[in-house]
């Protein structure tokens, strides 16, 4: 692989071992790869933040790197800006919300761990909707499944589905290896798949999930009847990434790079690349996903990935005026709950008795060491990964279903 002048440097160590560290993670990838150089990146979005998913060895590894010499007298810190994606708890409010201490504790020190390698500690799956928005066309490295596949599809960046050290890396280095879907010529339709029905809210990630499933990681070129939210597009990229390993998709007249997504070659050159789905189909995948014979949760969970604002405008309208029945947590960013706060979303949620949960979701948070059983969620991600992530029954439906009131 080629490197400049000033990449030699950082991987021969003259700025510190942090940064010859991180370059080797980076060389090592692109050697594996095929890269033949590395490029400049633009953001990056780190994974492995829950206590949970990386416990005490990845709290050790990420102190040793923030205390590194060379970081400390020279602050030689992240090149370009930088988020973390979910933690395991809501850092501010974890003992109103009943997190373990020990495990909240822990989760702390992480968080303050990237914070002294100069990553933002906004804790968000969403980046996009808090300031961290690449441009079409950017060379980008993010980890977060969902928001890889939102950056390549939605708004046309550049990534690959990184992993949470690399993407630290990326991140110190301001740098990644020029492979995958960095290249134009990868990011061409795998597969068509048109729905001969409409769909909305729930509908899209059960098409996600259902498809994803078929296809791995292959790149689906949808063909819809109708015209998709772009938190609809949300959770279709979570389900897709979740059920299978898919980074990028298209959508007809929706997505930036559908016209040049290679549909009309691939339908030329393998008439049986096509999937044609029906509302059946979507309504059989939305049964599927709940795998509770009860209907009613004990915690409704609603926010993965991270909700919109619209989305809790949504919800505070659902409970407005009324008294919840079950728990309900509403996950966000704390950005994004600064504005429900100013739009008065979170007092309308609270006085309900939900609560707005900031940094974490039900995914890599210790609800299973909280006494809940059964968890209702409105996300195909979710749904996906709570039973072997939590060990706990869900429950997949709209919030409206969700959410029941005294």
């Amino acid at each position: 692989m080629y490197l400049t002048k000033e990449e030699e440097k950082m991987y021969q160590g003259e700025y510190g071992d942090t940064v010859r560290k991180s370059m080797e993670i980076i060389v090592a990838l692109g050697d594996i790869y095929g890269a033949e150089k590395l490029v400049d990146i633009s953001s990056a979005q780190i994974s492995g933040v829950s206590y949970k998913t990386i416990g005490d060895a990845g709290l050790e590894y990420l102190e040793d790197l923030a205390n590194d010499k060379e970081i400390i007298a020279k602050r030689v810190v992240t090149k370009i800006p930088s988020t973390l994606n979910p933690a395991g708890t809501d850092l501010d409010n974890w003992e109103k919300l009943s997190f373990p201490a020990e495990f909240a504790l822990k989760q702390n020190d992480i968080v303050d761990a990237y914070g002294a390698l100069g990553i933002s500690k906004t804790c968000t799956c969403t980046p996009y909707l808090v300031g961290n928005i690449p441009k079409f066309k950017d060379h980008v490295a993010w980890s977060e499944s969902s928001a890889v596949c939102y950056a390549n599809s939605v708004i046309g960046a550049r990534t690959n589905r990184e992993g949470g050290p690399s993407a630290l890396a990326a991140a110190i280095c301001g740098k990644t290896s020029l492979y995958g879907y960095h290249l134009e010529n990868n990011r061409k339709t795998t597969v068509i798949v048109e729905l001969n029905d409409e769909i909305s809210g729930i509908g899209y990630g059960a098409l996600g999930y259902l498809i994803g499933k078929e296809i791995g990681d292959g790149i689906p070129y949808f063909i819809l009847k109708n015209k998709s939210t772009n938190d609809e597009l949300k959770s279709l990229g979570a389900a897709l990434a979740s059920s299978g390993a898919v980074a990028l998709y298209h959508i007809e007249n929706e997505t930036p790079e559908y016209d040049s997504a290679g549909k009309e070659k691939l339908l030329n050159e393998d008439s049986s690349s096509k999937i044609n789905l029906n509302i059946n189909d979507i309504e059989d995948t939305c049964k599927n996903l709940t795998n509770s014979s009860k209907d009613e949760a004990d915690l409704v969970c609603l926010g993965c990935p991270h909700a919109s604002l619209e989305e809790i405008k949504d919800i505070a309208n659902l409970v407005n005026n009324k008294r919840i029945k079950n728990e309900l947590w509403v996950c966000t960013s704390i950005n994004i709950k600064a504005a429900a706060d100013r739009m008065g979303y979170t007092k309308v949620i609270e006085s309900a008795g939900g609560h707005i949960v900031c940094d974490t979701c039900m995914v890599v948070a210790p609800i299973e060491d909280m006494g809940y059983e059964i968890i209702g969620v409105d996300s195909a991600k979710a749904a996906n990964y709570i039973p072997s992530m939590c060990g706990l029954e869900v429950i997949y439906d709209n919030a409206k279903n969700l959410i029941k009131f005294e």
